[in-house]
């Protein structure tokens, strides 16, 4: 799917240099920035429900940490 993006003259500066330092085009870079964003996101959403879950059985254990 194709999807334009624009960026601020500051951003795209940014990218290219990325891009050159990575040997990669400013696509490729960007791409990738948008994976890791969302893998980086998805995964403190699954921390967040595991705490929800596991906080209250485990709550004396976290107490205790909290005060080690």
């Amino acid at each position: 799917m194709a999807m334009n993006v624009r960026f601020t003259e500051d951003e795209t500066e940014a990218l290219r240099a990325q891009a050159e330092a990575e040997d990669r085009s400013m696509q490729d870079v960007a791409r990738a920035a948008v994976r890791e964003y969302v893998e980086r996101h998805a995964h403190r959403e699954r921390v967040t429900e595991a705490l929800a879950i596991l906080g209250p059985r485990n709550k004396d254990l976290l107490r205790r940490l909290g005060e080690a």
